[in-house]
């Protein structure tokens, strides 16, 4: 009776440290996914679906520990979570930038709106960071990362991350972000250089006028123009982002693994 009330408290205590690390990579990775976990949504529902989560896994994902590996192990799973997480949120990040750029080449800079997410930012950057939830939500992106990241539980044991070769991979993630907000933004801030670029000519021919409070409604109009103008091209970018994230954790977890 002792010897298998002995057995079951060293499985249970087995569970038990398996919980706790799946719970480690879950909630760094569900932190950082938009919508999900944003600040906007209720703390009892992150953890509850962080909780759920690693419930659902905890009998089926085994790992194994040494006393002396569990620290290294603990700041490995964080990396990775934050590995993972940052793929999807360099996304948002970069159309937040986007809208920065936008607003403060046509003038609206000063519409500022206080972001749950990311603390200040503008009116513009507000709005598109609102559509591109939306088709997040509607392509069922959220649904595909999750099934990725409960994958990596399989392809990518605890205490088997290569930190070294992550860091490259985030740091490139990074740098996409620029790339991104210059993408979206292009087509609004090349309308906006020719509208200077005219007044210029205008003011030259024409001293006496006072250009400022003629190219500053006219460069928000059409600012507002071309932004709806440019829908397709902002719903092209995001399908295509949107798409690949999925590749992108998938590489992550090649990388980290070999």
């Amino acid at each position: 009776m002792n010897e298998l009330l002995l057995t079951d408290m060293a499985e249970f205590s087995h569970y038990i440290t398996n919980f706790l690390f799946i719970l480690l990579r879950v909630s760094i990775f569900i932190s950082f996914l938009p919508v999900i976990g944003g600040n906007q949504t209720p703390v009892q529902f992150r953890i509850g679906l962080m909780v759920f989560i690693s419930l659902m896994l905890t009998p089926v994902v085994n790992f194994e520990t040494a006393e002396n590996s569990i620290p290294m192990m603990v700041v490995k799973e964080i990396f990775l979570g934050m590995a993972l997480g940052l793929s999807v949120r360099f996304i948002f990040l970069g159309i937040n930038m986007a809208g920065a750029f936008i607003s403060q080449t046509i003038g609206m800079s000063i519409a500022t709106a206080f972001n749950p997410e990311i603390g200040q930012s503008t009116q513009i950057a507000e709005l598109m960071g609102t559509l591109a939830i939306l088709y997040f939500l509607v392509m069922d992106a959220h649904h595909d990362l999750i099934f990725v990241f409960v994958k990596s539980f399989e392809l990518l044991p605890a205490g088997q991350v290569n930190v070294e070769a992550l860091v490259p991979k985030v740091l490139k993630m990074g740098s996409k972000m620029f790339v991104l907000a210059i993408k979206i933004s292009a087509p609004l801030v090349v309308g906006a250089l020719i509208t200077y670029l005219l007044s210029g000519f205008l003011y030259k021919a024409a001293p006496q006028l006072n250009i400022f409070f003629i190219v500053m409604p006219l460069n928000i109009f059409l600012g507002f123009m071309l932004m709806i103008l440019s829908i397709p091209i902002f719903e092209h970018i995001l399908g295509v982002q949107f798409s690949n994230v999925r590749d992108e954790m998938v590489r992550i977890i090649a990388i980290a693994k070999g």
